[in-house]
């Protein structure tokens, strides 16, 4: 739900309710992961989808029965049979799971907080029980880091337990689900948490403005990335030539790590050094090798790869610290304009980011990396 939240919002304040329709497991080849929703509201409007297409009429249906008839929380599955996969609609292979919930904002006072923070890029996450009791189940708990929890799973405990896992989670910024067993007198029956996360954007620090920046820094926006571009050279680090980033004038390791000591760096952060002289890079490599950060790269030919690392070992980075240097940085893609330069670091990021090997998908690397096969499945509730 959290991923509509800026078209959620007005739905909210107007109160006008919705049901959304929620993935909340996928197995093999399913399109979309958990935490995707459609939405239907009560003017018929749809938002979204759990797909890509191939079984979102069958769910924007359903939610169009909640909103008319019982609005108790229901859950649905898709999956394919090998005998008649076009029969079933998942025509991908895999199954999907769904939780379908009636939304009232006039009966749900922490739904409209809860958008709005969201909307606005504030870290905020809703924990909803998936699976388990029918007592439970649709529940929610928003979380906030810092602040107290809004509404309740039905006990208070469970709120607690619950709370530490959901804020987990949003501190790495990740949605996903949480089982809650028996052992310790939580719950009387297993439960499934499906934990939303929204945080703030993901940053990307560019050190050197040069062009090959600058089309970095338009790949990375479009990914979502808050980018800075970082140079300690006035007459290159300009707002006019890097529209799509925000531009600071710095000595790059300095800048870092004021940013490391704000607080404001977290292990999703991704550093590239694109400044290709010793005098920038490494100091700055130096500092972002020892951070908690997702990811660094740096620019530079197979010799200057070679001789940086043996400065970097002279002044006393380990080899595990230089074994997470990605450089020279970027995938072959046989790049040769910035513009293809900066695509083939973005594909490295995310490449990284999901465990992807960067090897052509006709070659039978798996499509959905980390997620169990599929078994055979129809449609049931």
């Amino acid at each position: 739900m959290l991923e509509l939240a800026a078209q959620l919002l007005g739905r909210a304040r107007g109160r006008t309710p919705f049901v959304t329709a929620t993935v909340t497991g996928v197995a093999g080849s399913a399109p979309r992961q958990p935490g995707s929703s459609l939405v239907v509201d009560a003017d018929g409007a749809v938002l979204g989808n759990v797909s890509g297409g191939c079984v979102d009429a069958a769910v924007h249906e359903a939610c169009q029965q909640m909103l008319a008839g019982d609005h108790a929380p229901q859950a649905l599955r898709f999956g394919y049979s090998d005998a008649d996969a076009l029969g079933v609609g998942l025509t991908c292979g895999g199954t999907i799971e769904l939780l379908l919930r009636h939304h009232d904002p006039t009966a749900e006072p922490e739904l409209e907080p809860a958008l709005a923070d969201a909307a606005s890029g504030q870290a905020v996450a809703v924990a909803t029980v998936v699976r388990g009791p029918s007592s439970h189940l649709g529940r929610t708990l928003v979380v906030r880091p810092g602040r107290p929890s809004q509404g309740s799973l039905g006990d208070e405990l469970l709120d607690r337990v619950a709370e530490a896992h959901t804020i987990d989670l949003l501190h790495t910024g990740q949605t996903g689900t949480v089982e809650i067993g028996v052992a310790d007198s939580y719950c009387q029956e297993p439960m499934t948490l499906l934990v939303e996360s929204n945080v703030p954007a993901p940053r990307m620090l560019v050190f050197g403005a040069i062009d090959h920046a600058a089309a970095l820094a338009r790949v990375g926006a479009f990914l979502g990335y808050r980018v800075t571009v970082c140079d300690a050279r006035t007459t290159f680090a300009t707002p006019e030539r890097f529209p799509d980033a925000e531009v600071v004038v710095d000595w790059p390791h300095r800048y870092l790590q004021v940013q490391a000591e704000a607080g404001v760096l977290d292990r999703r952060t991704v550093v590239c050094v694109l400044t290709h002289d010793p005098k920038f890079d490494l100091p700055l490599l130096t500092a972002a090798l020892r951070m908690p950060v997702a990811y660094v790269g740096a620019m530079g030919s197979r010799r200057t790869h070679e001789e940086r690392l043996a400065r970097l070992r002279e002044a006393g980075l380990s080899d595990h610290e230089l074994g997470r240097l990605r450089s020279p940085i970027g995938l072959d893609l046989g790049a040769r304009t910035p513009h293809e330069t900066a695509l083939s670091i973005a594909a490295e990021i995310v490449g990284d980011r999901h465990g992807g090997t960067g090897a052509p998908l006709s070659t039978g690397v798996p499509i959905h990396r980390g997620v169990p096969a599929p078994r055979p499945l129809t449609h049931s509730s």
